[in-house]
C-alpha cells in the first residue's frame, strides 16, 4: 500500500497538497512546498553580467552558486528594493536551484484540488503560461506558479547559467 507524502493527503478520494505562499508586488502567490528548500533573509547578491532583468545575479550557498531571481520583475512589476523584510526562497525544480526575491512569506496552505480554478484566458495566455491555477478562498486570492515555466519564460537564462562545482 502507498502511503501518501507529507504534504499529499486525501480527503474523501480528493488529494489535499501544501502550498508555500507569499507576496511580490501586492499579489499573493503560492508554490509547492516539496520544492522549498529553505527560506533565508534577504543577501547582497553578486550581479551576472548580460543577464535578463529578472535575474538579479548568484549568491553562494554553502559553496553552491544559486541564481537569484526578482520576482517582482518576472510578474511584470518594477524591480524590488531589498529591504529587511524582503526574504529569498531557495527552491529545487527540474531546472535546478535557484532563489526567489519575494517580498514577504505569507503562510503554508492546505488545498484540496477541488478548490482550484483554472486559470482564465485572456488573448495573453503566453505572458502567463506559468500560472498552473488559482485558489479563492474567502477575501484571499492566490496564483499557483510552476517553477520551471516561471524561469524557463522569456526572462529567463535558468538553463544557461552553470552550476559551480565548490
Amino acid at each position: 500500500m502507498d502511503m501518501p507524502n507529507a504534504t499529499e493527503n486525501t480527503i474523501a478520494g480528493n488529494a489535499v497538497r501544501e502550498y508555500l505562499t507569499f507576496t511580490a508586488a501586492g499579489q499573493e502567490y503560492g508554490i509547492d512546498i516539496l520544492s522549498v528548500r529553505e527560506i533565508r533573509g534577504w543577501t547582497i547578491e553578486t550581479p551576472l553580467p548580460n543577464s535578463p532583468a529578472a535575474v538579479r545575479g548568484i549568491i553562494n550557498l554553502r559553496g553552491q552558486v544559486v541564481p537569484i531571481y526578482d520576482l517582482r520583475i518576472r510578474l511584470g512589476a518594477e524591480r524590488s528594493v531589498p529591504s529587511a523584510i524582503h526574504v529569498v526562497i531557495v527552491v529545487e525544480a527540474v531546472s535546478g536551484f535557484y532563489g526567489l526575491l519575494v517580498d514577504a512569506v505569507s503562510d503554508i496552505l492546505s488545498v484540496a484540488d477541488r478548490e482550484l480554478q483554472p486559470v482564465p484566458r485572456t488573448g495573453m495566455d503566453g505572458d502567463h503560461a506559468f500560472l498552473t491555477a488559482l485558489l479563492a478562498r474567502d477575501t484571499r486570492m492566490v496564483s499557483l506558479l510552476d517553477l520551471d515555466l516561471l524561469v524557463g519564460g522569456r526572462e529567463s537564462v535558468a538553463a544557461d547559467i552553470p552550476l559551480l562545482a565548490a
